[in-house]
This record gives C-alpha cells, sequence and structure tokens, in this order.
C-alpha cells in the first residue's frame, strides 16, 4: 500500500472505478454511433439483420461476464478481477478494427463483453465496500455518472470521426490499455473492514482510540505527526461478515436462493431486465429511430449525446434524493416517469429544441432508473454477498440489455421501428415499476444469519 494518508488514499478507488464506469459507458453506445453508417455503407457485408446480431452477440458476452465472473470478486478481490477483465476488453477492442467481415466483427465483441461484463458489478461493490453508511444511493450513481460521461464522449468522439467507425474501437481499446497500470499499482489490494465514515484525528487521539495497538505503532525513532484515519463509530454489522470469511465461507448465487431472498432476487431481476433493456435499447437504436422518423443521422447522434447527458444530471440528482427519501419511493418514481417519457418520444416533434429538450428529459430519468436498481441492491444485501447480488442483477439485466437492441432491431428490419420502439420502452418501464413495488425496503435476515443487512 502506498504511504499516502488513508484520506488521500482513498481517492484513488473513487477515480479508478468511475474511469472504469467510462470504460463501460463507451461500449453502451459505441455500436450506436457506427450502425447507421455500417448499414449505409455495408462495410463488412452490413445490413440490418447483421447490426441486430452484432449488437445482440455483443450483450451475451456482457452477460456471460457479469454472471460468472463478477462474482468471483467476493473470493479473489476486485482489484484482480478489474486489471484482468479492463486488459481482455481492450484486447478484443483493438481485435474489432480488423475484423474482415461480420461474423468475425460479433465474435470480437463477444470477447470484449465477456470482459467488460463483470467491471460493473466489481466496481460497485468495490465503492459500495467504501460507502459510508446512509450513503449508498450517492456512492452508487456518482460512480455511474462515469458510465454516461463515457457515453457523452463517445457520442462526442463519433459526431467528430463517423464515418471513419474504426477509430471508435481504437480510441476505446487504447483507453483501457491507459487504465490497467493506474488500476494495477494504485487500486487497493483489499478493501477497508469498516463501513463506517472516516474521522481524521490527531495522533493523541488516535493512541487514546486505539490503545495499545496505536501505541506500538507510534513507537520507534520519532517522525512527523500526520493525520491518520480512524472509524468515527465501532462497526456493529462488520465482524459478522468479517467471522464468515474467516471462516471459509464463499458467497455464491446459491445464497440467493435462500431465505430471505428469492423474492428480493426476483423483483430486482424483473427490474433490472427492464431497466437495461431500456439503457442499451434506446442507446443502441436511438440514432436509427430518429432516423426512420424522418431526422438526419447528425441529428440522431446529437440527441445520443443529449441522452447521455441528461443521464449524468439524473443520477446526480436521484442519488440525493434517494438518500434523502429512500432508495424505494425514488426508484418508484423514476420508472413510472421514465414511462411517461419514452410515451412522449413516440410523437414526432418538429422543434429542435423541443426535441432535444424531451429526450434530455427522458435521459435523466431512464438512465438512473437502472442504477437506483443497484444503488438499491447495495443496502438490501449483507457485505459478503455485495458483488454476487451486483453480479446477478447486472447479469440478469444483460438479458435485457440484449432483448431491447434485438427487439428493436426487428422493428428497424420490419420498418415500424417509429413509434413502436418508443412503445415498447414506455411498457418494459412500467414492467420494471411492477416489480419494484413487490420488493420491500429492507430485509430481515433469517435465524442464524448475520445481520449486516443494509436499509434503503
Amino acid at each position: 500500500m502506498s504511504t499516502l494518508t488513508v484520506a488521500r488514499r482513498s481517492q484513488w478507488p473513487v477515480w479508478l472505478c468511475w474511469l472504469a464506469m467510462v470504460l463501460d459507458g463507451f461500449d453502451l453506445v459505441v455500436l450506436g454511433t457506427v450502425i447507421p453508417t455500417l448499414i449505409k455503407t455495408q462495410d463488412l457485408g452490413f445490413d440490418a439483420i447483421g447490426a441486430t446480431y452484432a449488437a445482440t452477440i455483443s450483450l451475451v458476452g456482457v452477460g456471460i461476464g457479469a454472471l460468472f465472473i463478477a462474482p468471483l470478486s467476493d473470493r479473489f478481490g476486485r482489484r484482480r478481477l478489474l486489471v484482468a477483465c479492463v486488459t481482455w476488453f481492450s484486447l478484443f477492442t483493438i481485435a474489432v478494427v480488423f475484423a474482415p467481415n461480420v461474423a468475425m466483427f460479433g465474435i470480437f465483441r463477444l470477447l470484449a463483453g465477456v470482459g467488460l461484463g463483470a467491471c460493473l458489478p466489481a466496481a460497485l461493490a468495490y465503492m459500495n465496500d467504501y460507502a459510508p453508511a446512509g450513503t449508498a444511493g450517492k456512492s452508487t450513481t456518482r460512480t455511474m455518472t462515469g458510465y454516461h460521461v463515457g457515453a457523452v464522449a463517445t457520442a462526442f468522439l463519433a459526431i467528430l470521426v463517423v464515418p471513419d467507425w474504426r477509430i471508435m474501437f481504437v480510441v476505446g481499446g487504447l483507453a483501457g490499455f491507459v487504465l490497467v497500470p493506474f488500476l494495477w499499482f494504485r487500486l487497493p489490494e483489499t478493501l477497508p473492514p469498516v463501513q463506517a465514515e472516516p474521522a481524521v484525528i490527531n495522533d493523541a487521539e488516535a493512541n487514546r482510540a486505539e490503545g495499545g495497538a496505536a501505541e506500538a505503532r507510534r513507537a520507534g525513532p520519532a517522525r512527523t505527526h500526520r493525520p491518520i484515519a480512524v472509524p468515527a463509530a465501532e462497526p456493529e454489522a462488520a465482524p459478522a461478515s468479517l467471522l464468515a470469511d474467516q471462516a471459509g465461507e464463499r458467497a455464491s448465487f446459491r445464497d440467493l436462493t435462500r431465505k430471505p431472498y428469492p423474492l428480493v432476487a426476483l423483483g430486482i431481476a424483473v427490474a433490472s431486465f427492464m431497466g437495461l433493456l431500456l439503457v442499451y435499447g434506446l442507446n443502441t437504436w436511438l440514432p436509427q429511430l430518429m432516423s426512420s422518423a424522418g431526422y438526419t443521422v447528425s441529428t440522431g447522434l446529437v440527441l445520443l449525446l443529449v441522452l447521455n447527458v441528461g443521464a449524468v444530471v439524473g443520477l446526480i440528482v436521484a442519488g440525493i434524493l434517494a438518500d434523502k427519501h429512500g432508495t424505494k419511493k425514488i426508484v418508484l418514481l423514476w420508472f413510472g416517469l421514465s414511462a411517461l417519457f419514452l410515451a412522449v418520444l413516440s410523437i414526432k416533434v418538429q422543434s429542435e429544441l423541443l426535441l432535444n429538450a424531451a429526450v434530455f428529459v427522458t435521459g435523466v430519468f431512464v438512465f438512473s432508473s437502472q442504477v437506483l436498481v443497484y444503488a438499491w441492491v447495495s443496502q438490501l444485501f449483507p457485505a459478503r454477498l455485495r458483488g454476487t447480488a451486483l453480479g446477478f442483477a447486472a447479469g440478469v439485466g444483460r438479458l435485457g440489455a440484449i432483448m431491447g437492441p434485438a427487439v428493436t432491431g426487428t422493428l428497424v428490419a420490419a420498418g415500424i421501428a417509429y413509434p413502436w420502439g418508443f412503445y415498447v420502452f414506455a411498457g418494459a418501464a412500467v414492467l420494471g415499476l411492477l416489480a419494484l413495488v413487490t420488493v420491500p425496503h429492507a430485509i430481515a435476515p433469517a435465524p442464524g444469519q448475520p445481520s449486516d443487512v443494509g436499509r434503503s
């Protein structure tokens, strides 16, 4: 570990996890930015069916990574997993540039997705391990702003370089390779064993708080005093989680099938499925949907950028409101408003200002709805199951991410994507809302289980 103070060291996980989400944001929209060009030019043999195949198989890889690779972070640590997955993703993103046909393009996207799929749940689990009590919503949404900053940057880059679509994948792969050494050298190997907010105090106070342990550390040659961090309060729930780890317990998906988790996991799974159906369906096909409605390709790319700018704003607002009023109330409101504004987009708007405003507000609610599901998962499940539960939510959600582009692609191929694509999206938001109504505000642990379960 670095010799930096804890307060300063703690900023590295914040920024590195945020940057990992930037890569996820790149992957979120990169196909959406290049599909209109690939279909128009028929480069590599692309048509609407080929584009649907590429979008679908990419998300199959991401789902595999989330379901089967992400839970390994609970066993082997977040840092190793993030380093390995970002490296793998970067390698196969660069490989897309050399794809000779649609089939190989899809295979490289599949393999890149396997690496990237585990990054989101591992990074969110990492940040929630560090989050002070009562700030899980803000911690999750703050980290996920990277997701949409990456999407905005990718959409902006596409405006500059498309139709030269290969540059998009070169930039994404190189960005990942740049991040890898920082993850390796600057991301702590292990997480702090407490969830409470650290308070910076002087050496004398540390001595009283830590007793003999602090005295032993202070023994030896005289040195300059520096602030050190200790928990502001005694962590009541930490020992149960630590004892479970020491006893050799390994978190797995089987834990989610045991009381009191099955019904909660089911509700979260349906909501995550619908949430990512919206996120990936919109980001993959929005430019094409707008093209079908009679707007220009450049307008569609600008709207993709506006959509994700709205997402960043929505994430900041949603996290603050969730911590203040409770995650369940805000996530239900957000899904409801998502359905409303998605339905509004089915109406063709002549005013460019009104169109941009409608897309912006839609982005505010649609994308932060899904992130609030992740925040709720982090609060509902104990620390020992956090990575597994997030991997489950993200993995099942990726099935929705596959369904969204596939369904919308089918509508595009049939020539009815506009306005029916927006009706399908609005219906998905309603189903997500209904699923979350069944999830409780908090989970009471079953007899004999550690009581380290969070509250929303």
